[in-house]
Order: structure tokens, then C-alpha cells, then sequence
């Protein structure tokens, strides 16, 4: 898979970020999308290939691995990836907006087209809300499908056409697990760098609207 348009969006987003943003992006595209093509798409590469089953009855070794693995961590991790950087194409439409509005009415608009204020402001907020809603959404997820933030050594499997209690074998599961806590780790400092965004955001023009309204009040 070609990671250069997400590589390409992080990129654009960095500009108009503040600084706490910034270390959003330099963290998704450093420890998950970096780590993610150089290192993990690797471990699990061929892991249905890999999963051995003590039985050669035909067909028992796919249900029981559709079974423990609904989806693969993998792919879901590149699901996550995708969907949590896509809000900040809100933030670089609305720029686009407000660049394209400036040359319609062949005048100046606004003081920076890239200041977070007014309607980008707003924009900015509910992208940071949707990061954090996605990055929550997607860590419950995994936690639902494969019952914890765990990879076991060995599954037993009943299903059908399993003929009885079959002992499974998933590998590489040491080095899976390490990777399966990172990617939570870093899902769970992103969700930390969203929020201390989002209240600085809000508090600092709280404190704006605050200072005008004094101001006014007292002209």
C-alpha cells in the first residue's frame, strides 16, 4: 500500500497546527506510520499462513482463524491510521476556502488566511473532537474483537468442521504483542496530545472574548 497522500496530509496539516499539533504530526507520522510500513506490516505478513492448527481437517484452520481473527490487527491498524489523520482535511479545506474566497473578490479578507480564528477555529475544534471521538472508537474496537490487548500462544478451537477441541498456534506472538502495546501507547498519547490541544485552544480565546468584552465594558 502507498502511504505517500497520508505522508503528503500531515505534511500540509503541519503548517496551519499550533505547537502542540505539530508534535501530533511528528508522532503519527514518526511511531505509527513510520513504524507501521518499516517494521509491522512485516511481523504480520503471512500470519494466516503461519497459523497451524493441530489437524489437517480440511477447512478447519480458516474458521478458526476468521474466528480469533476477524480482522487482522494489521490492516485495522491501517484503518485507524487513515481514518484519524483524515479530519485534518477539514482544517486544510477551510485554508483552501478562504484562499480561493480572497482571489474571487480579488481583495484581502482576512489579516492570514492560516490564523485559527473565527470559523477555522471552529473547524480546527471539531477536527480535534473527531481525532480523539476515532482514536477512542478504534481502541475499543480492538479491544472487542480479540478480547483484550492480548495475543495468546495457543487458541483452542471447537467450530465446525473442526472435529473436536483443536489446540491453535498462532506465531511470532512475543513480538506481536510488543508491537499491539505500542500501537495502543501511541493511540492513547495521541488522544492526550488531542485534548491538551483542544483545551488550549479553548482556553486561550476564552481568555480573548474575555479581555474584549472587559475592554468594551469599560469604553
Amino acid at each position: 500500500m502507498s502511504w505517500a497522500f497520508l505522508r503528503d496530509l500531515l505534511s500540509g496539516v503541519n503548517k496551519y497546527s499550533t505547537g502542540i499539533g505539530r508534535i501530533w504530526v511528528a508522532v503519527v507520522f514518526m511511531f505509527r506510520l513510520l513504524v507501521y510500513v518499516a517494521a509491522a506490516e512485516n511481523i504480520w505478513k503471512h500470519e494466516h499462513d503461519e497459523f497451524e492448527c493441530n489437524i489437517k481437517q480440511p477447512g478447519c484452520e480458516n474458521v478458526c482463524f476468521d474466528h480469533f481473527f476477524p480482522v487482522s490487527h494489521i490492516r485495522l491498524w491501517a484503518l485507524q491510521l487513515i481514518m484519524v489523520s483524515t479530519p485534518s482535511l477539514l482544517v486544510v479545506f477551510h485554508v483552501a476556502y478562504r484562499e480561493n474566497r480572497e482571489k474571487h473578490h480579488n481583495q484581502k479578507l482576512y489579516k492570514n488566511p492560516e490564523k485559527i480564528d473565527g470559523g477555522l477555529l471552529c473547524t480546527y475544534l471539531i477536527s480535534l473532537i473527531l481525532k480523539i471521538g476515532l482514536e477512542i472508537v478504534f481502541l475499543a474496537l480492538f479491544y472487542k474483537l480479540y478480547n483484550g490487548f492480548k495475543i495468546p500462544r495457543l487458541v483452542k478451537c471447537d467450530i465446525k468442521p473442526c472435529p473436536n477441541i483443536v489446540d491453535c498456534y498462532i506465531s511470532k506472538p512475543t513480538e506481536k504483542m510488543i508491537f499491539l502495546y505500542f500501537l495502543v501507547a501511541t493511540s492513547c498519547l495521541c488522544i492526550v496530545l488531542n485534548l491538551g490541544e483542544l483545551s488550549y485552544l479553548i482556553f486561550k480565546y476564552s481568555i480573548k472574548c474575555y479581555l474584549k468584552g472587559h475592554v468594551k465594558k469599560q469604553q
